[in-house]
């Protein structure tokens, strides 16, 4: 049938309400976005803005990795539709990996997927495991994505509070038996974002002993695991006793070899729960191009010259921050691991105000603790994503306040 463009009430369109899904009005303005849009405005104005807000590495992926893209991206096989759990030698480096890293051993066939970054495979793990109604305990202040993730799904978030007296680990037993009896889904994240706090092997083991009597599936999240100083390693969940029975264990290769932009990382642990993200990832994406998943190979099986390289910078950045902050009167303790430093505000501002005057008033940009939860109040977040000639900058810029 032909339609008569002529006779159409065009007007109607004035009419027409666009709505989108109400689920949006459940999230807060995404925290590193409205970073980015206020140092667009304060840049705008001429100044040379330095920003220690988002854990993006400044330090470049190893060159044998950006080879080994190169020569992958040449060959005609990869530029067709990948499999959408991974390469098999993918993942097969990844269990690798693991074995070499932590002594586990993992069926690359069954207790490995590959992940678009493990940001995306977060997000989207409650798709396979939350039902609406269901609880999901999300710690708090916290990696924004495991909230997000729960809301758009239907879950209902309990956050666990992170406290310094309690080595920003949750008090599990202040849990209410009927938030435990309901609760789907934990997610723990140490080394830890934004606390840079490191979990004793005493809470792992609390951890998971909870989890299993509650029935209760455990995401860690360990993307900043091989970012550590002083001798420092840390664990994996799948190493403590029963965590293979309700546990998957989150990694990324964007902070451990500086790959943020090639988004690729993978997911390990329980079978039945891998597998079924892997079924979500089979309807909601295309897996991850076969010539990424190759340099990631390389970078998995390159041996660890720049890994400790980078970290030896991070860590000579690390004491220098902790120093000056110190020096400003800034209370802030030595991270173990990840590249942030988790201090608490001047007396007198909130989390918010404290990080609108350092950006307005000395174009230095650094994340505000209540960005990741009610939790984060009264504290900020500087990431060491720059080097320390600018690092130094930004600390003179901040002592003119005279705080």
């Amino acid at each position: 049938m032909l339609i008569n463009l002529q006779v159409l009430d065009w007007s109607a369109l004035d009419k027409v309400q666009i709505k989108v899904a109400s689920r949006l009005s459940l999230l807060p303005p995404y925290l590193f976005a409205e970073l980015d849009r206020l140092k667009r405005e304060v840049a705008a104005t001429g100044v040379d803005v330095i920003s220690l807000g988002i854990g993006d590495p400044d330090l470049p992926t190893p060159p044998h990795i950006v080879a080994a893209l190169q020569r992958a991206a040449e060959a005609p096989a990869n530029h067709r539709y990948p499999d959408y759990q991974g390469l098999d030698s993918f993942r097969a480096a990844a269990a690798a990996w693991y074995r070499r890293r932590f002594n586990l051993a993992l069926d690359p066939a069954r207790e490995v997927c590959a992940l678009i970054g493990s940001k995306e495979g977060i997000a989207n793990f409650p798709v396979a495991v939350v039902d609406p109604g269901d609880i999901v305990l999300i710690p708090d202040p916290g990696y924004p994505v495991y909230y997000s993730g729960c809301v758009f799904n239907g879950g209902e978030p309990y956050f666990m509070p992170l406290r310094k007296e309690n080595g920003f680990m949750p008090d599990l037993a202040a849990i209410p038996a009927e938030v435990a009896r309901r609760a789907k889904l934990m997610w723990l994240n140490y080394p830890n974002n934004p606390t840079a706090a490191t979990a004793t092997p005493e809470f792992l083991r609390e951890a998971v002993a909870f989890c299993l009597r509650n029935n209760i599936i455990l995401g860690h999240d360990a993307a900043y695991s091989e970012v550590a100083y002083d001798g420092y390693r840390a664990p994996s969940i799948l190493e403590i006793e029963g965590a293979r029975d309700c546990a998957v264990e989150f990694h990324s290769l964007s902070k451990t070899f500086s790959m943020t932009g090639w988004r690729v990382g993978f997911v390990v642990g329980n079978a039945t729960l891998v597998g079924a993200l892997g079924a979500v990832k089979t309807n909601v994406d295309s897996g991850v191009f076969q010539g990424v998943q190759e340099a990631a190979i390389a970078a998995l099986e390159g041996g660890d010259e720049y890994l400790h390289k980078y970290c030896e910078i991070y860590r000579e950045r690390r004491d220098l921050m902790v120093a000056a902050l110190r020096g400003l009167g800034l209370e802030c303790d030595p991270p173990r691991a990840t590249f942030y430093l988790w201090a608490r505000v001047p007396k007198g501002y909130t989390s918010v105000s404290f990080t609108e005057r350092v950006l307005k008033e000395t174009g230095v940009v650094i994340t505000p603790g209540s960005g990741f939860g009610k939790g984060g109040e009264g504290y900020v977040r500087f990431s060491l994503t720059v080097p320390s000639e600018r690092l130094q900058v930004a600390v003179a810029r901040i002592k003119a306040l005279r705080l």
